[in-house]
């Protein structure tokens, strides 16, 4: 028996209908996806004057070359310090976040990278 492919879609609820909606779904995402990482990396990427004074500080201490890393659990943050900063960086985090009341501290270390990213 000869079986010949045809333009019309499957009938709705069919098994040949939901593979193509899956299908679909997962192009979407991934789409999706792929756009929110261009969005991000062009934010990072740039110096607008959009960034928070909270950003442009972690981003200094970073540059310094900072080694803190923060882990959040439970909406909790906890800033881990295995590496010896550099003087600067040191310098900088003492100085410029320490001295932070808290809730603008903890708005600092949520923008270091956690201790999950590489």
């Amino acid at each position: 028996m000869m079986t010949s492919r045809s333009n019309v879609p499957p009938e709705s609820g069919t098994d040949d209908a939901r593979s193509a909606d899956t299908e679909r779904a997962e192009t979407d995402r991934k789409r999706a996806l792929e756009t929110a990482r261009r969005n991000v990396s062009s934010v990072l990427s740039r110096d607008s004057g959009t960034e928070t004074p909270s950003l442009k500080l972690a981003k200094k201490y970073l540059s310094l070359g900072g080694h803190r890393r923060s882990m959040i659990d439970d909406n909790i943050t906890d800033v881990r310090h295995w590496d010896k900063d550099p003087p600067e960086a040191e310098r900088f985090w003492k100085e410029r976040v320490e001295t932070l009341p808290k809730d603008q501290r903890k708005q600092v270390e949520d923008f270091l990278p956690t201790i999950n990213t590489p």
